[in-house]
C-alpha cells in the first residue's frame, strides 16, 4: 500500500510561483499513474497533470504553459511547479498514485492565490 505526502501549498500572490512535492512511501517507477488534482471549494477534483506509464504528460487546458510536472524517481517524488499562478488556481491539491489496480490520493495541500 502506497502513501503519498504532498508539501509546498501555502498562500502567493497573482502572478506569482509555487512548488508542490509529493513523496511517496513506495518506488514511484513501480506506479502506473502519478498525477496532480485539485478541488476548489464546491467544485469536484479535476485532473491538473499526470505522468503515465510511458512518461508522457498530460496537463488540463487550463494550466499548459504555466504549470509544469516532474519525477524524482531516487527520491520517490514527483512535483509541480506552478508559475503565473491566478486566483482561480485557489484550490486543495491532491497527489495521486496507482498500482495494481489501487488509487491512492494524499492528504492535500492548500494553495491560495490572492489577487
Amino acid at each position: 500500500q502506497a502513501q503519498l505526502v504532498e508539501s509546498g501549498g501555502g498562500l502567493v500572490q497573482s502572478g506569482g510561483s509555487a512548488k508542490l512535492s509529493c513523496a511517496a512511501s513506495v518506488s514511484i517507477s513501480t506506479l502506473s499513474v502519478m498525477g496532480w488534482y485539485r478541488q476548489a471549494p464546491g467544485k469536484q477534483r479535476d485532473m491538473v497533470a499526470v505522468i503515465l506509464s510511458g512518461g508522457s504528460i498530460n496537463y488540463a487546458n487550463s494550466v499548459k504553459g504555466r504549470f509544469t510536472m516532474s519525477r524524482d524517481n531516487a527520491k520517490n517524488t514527483v512535483y509541480l511547479q506552478m508559475n503565473s499562478l491566478k486566483p482561480e488556481d485557489t484550490a486543495v491539491y491532491y497527489c495521486r498514485g496507482d498500482s495494481m489496480g489501487n488509487t491512492y490520493w494524499g492528504q492535500g495541500t492548500q494553495v491560495t492565490v490572492s489577487s
